[in-house]
């Protein structure tokens, strides 16, 4: 099947199921509009099983992650700390049968008649063994949860105290799943708006939340910090200085998992159509929401080239999309770059979410 028609089918499936979950919302019968969903999916994709039998990797692809579904409820809720303006918790919720923990924190006051706002916060890399759920990327979550939002923080797969081995950002479907197992949990939530869930993402998390964002098409609204690899054309162009970064051991499964996709595709192609079906800049109409990127121009990790080559890409969509650089701050956009690119953040998620 070629590619134009295979998107149709794709955008075709994901309208009935983006119109399943609006119904959701309205209706106090979830189970029956989630068993519907399903059912119409699977009738949609049975009229092509030829193009829908399973090949290796096909979870890494934008067609396999819109065609999935994604589900999840917040568990295991733990207070862990609060102060004037802020209760946090460590909380779990499952992921294609993995304990995923997360920092949940929830804003105090008055809260609004419909459930606060939330954002889902990914953070970039740091090597899975030192990970830790309530020591990494405090002060981004402080300055958020004090603005009115609820933010969970996830660990993803193989980090903290999270269930199972740690996939990589750029070549596995793992993370994007957690993402959006993740926001279905919070959709489930009484404290949450259901309609004003958003992600933000960190350096390796700029690709998870771009792709999650192609993948489900109804998200309002996606920040990017210092954030790599959307076409992957520019990975090849910019490459990723990270001295952090440790190789998996050569018995782990992700390095096992990494020379199979060699193996069987090879490197990346753009002209493969298995390469095709991953990148997330080949799948970008019909989505909506908006992007924010931030970005400091001495980044010594990861290129502002990325930003910028992203940029011109959605100049040619309808995604509303804006991308602030910074002279300096580095990769985590320190001193007087954080405090304003959280002041734009908070601004953009309110305008839109």
């Amino acid at each position: 099947m070629n590619r134009g028609l295979i998107q149709i089918i794709v955008t075709a499936v994901l309208f009935i199921a983006v119109t399943g979950v609006i119904i959701m919302k309205a209706t106090t019968n979830k189970s029956v509009v989630v068993n519907t969903v399903k059912e119409v999916v699977k009738s949609e994709l049975d009229n092509d099983k030829a193009d829908l039998t399973p090949f290796p990797f096909q979870e890494l692809t934008i067609p396999y992650l819109r065609n999935r579904l994604y589900d999840g409820r917040i568990e295991d809720k733990v207070k862990y700390f609060e102060n004037s303006g802020y209760t946090s918790y460590i909380a779990s919720y499952s992921s294609d049968g993995l304990k995923v923990n997360g920092l949940l924190t929830e804003p105090k006051g008055d809260m609004p008649a419909e459930g606060w706002p939330a954002i889902i916060f990914i953070h970039g890399y740091i090597v899975p063994e030192n990970y830790r759920t309530t020591v990494n990327y405090n002060s981004y979550v402080d300055y958020l949860a004090k603005n009115g939002f609820v933010v969970y923080k996830i660990d993803l797969r193989g980090h903290g105290e999270s269930e199972g081995e740690a996939g990589g950002g750029y070549y596995s479907g793992d993370y994007i799943i957690d993402t959006l197992n993740a926001r279905a949990a919070l959709f489930g939530a009484d404290f949450v708006d259901q309609a004003k869930i958003g992600l933000w993402g960190h350096s390796m998390a700029g690709n998870i939340v771009f792709r999650s964002l192609v993948a489900l098409q109804d998200i309002r609204a996606v920040v990017i910090w210092a954030g790599a690899v959307y076409s992957y054309e520019d990975m090849q162009k910019y490459r990723i200085s990270d001295n952090s970064y440790q190789p998996p051991p050569q018995e782990s499964e992700r390095r096992k998992k990494r020379e199979e996709l060699r193996n069987t595709h090879g490197d990346f192609n753009p002209t493969s159509d298995f390469w095709y079906q991953v990148v997330p800049t080949n799948y970008l109409a019909g989505v909506g929401g908006a992007v924010q990127i931030h970005h400091a121009v001495d980044d010594g990790v990861v290129n502002i080239g990325y930003s910028r080559d992203l940029m011109e890409i959605l100049d040619d969509t309808k995604i509303s999309h804006e991308l602030f650089e910074y002279p300096s701050g580095g990769h985590n956009l320190t001193g007087l770059s954080f405090t304003t690119a959280m002041q734009r953040t908070v601004e953009f998620f309110k305008e839109n979410l």
